[in-house]
């Protein structure tokens, strides 16, 4: 039984004279998906990104934190180490995360109401949720 390319099945494969090969990179270029909408890829993926919504601290919370900062203003000689817990708003969209960063406070801003690590991180002291230190071993709150 004959097939239909059956006469032509073993022939040479034809190469132009006329036009040179196409680099294989090219010829790959032809086959790439089209995206006809530039960036929406980016867009789905922005959309899709989780955020953590900011959370509001009582006032008992509120004032135990401010206790904290407090006993941490007045050991700053000391370089004390502290592990504080705070929320960075997202630059793109509602939301944003919450960041621990962890080592020595070095300065306390009182006028700009920030807090400065030793790494140079520079916390705004109403976003931040918790603070931990060695500090508050034998301090009752």
């Amino acid at each position: 039984m004959m097939g239909n390319y059956d006469d032509i099945i073993n022939l040479p494969h034809h190469e132009s004279t006329r036009h040179p090969k196409m680099p294989a990179l090219d010829r790959a270029a032809q086959f790439m998906p089209f995206s006809a909408l530039t960036g929406h890829d980016a867009a789905v993926m922005e959309t899709q990104r989780l955020t953590d919504d900011r959370t509001e601290l009582d006032e008992s919370r509120k004032e135990e934190l401010d206790a904290r900062l407090q006993f941490i203003r007045e050991h700053l000689l000391q370089e004390p180490q502290a592990c504080i817990t705070y929320f960075v708003p997202d630059a793109k969209k509602g939301g944003g995360a919450y960041l621990t960063v962890t080592g020595a406070v070095r300065k306390m801003e009182e006028t700009r109401h920030e807090v400065i690590m030793e790494n140079g991180t520079v916390i705004p002291m109403e976003d931040i949720r918790e603070i931990e230190s060695p500090l508050f071993d034998n301090v009752e709150y």
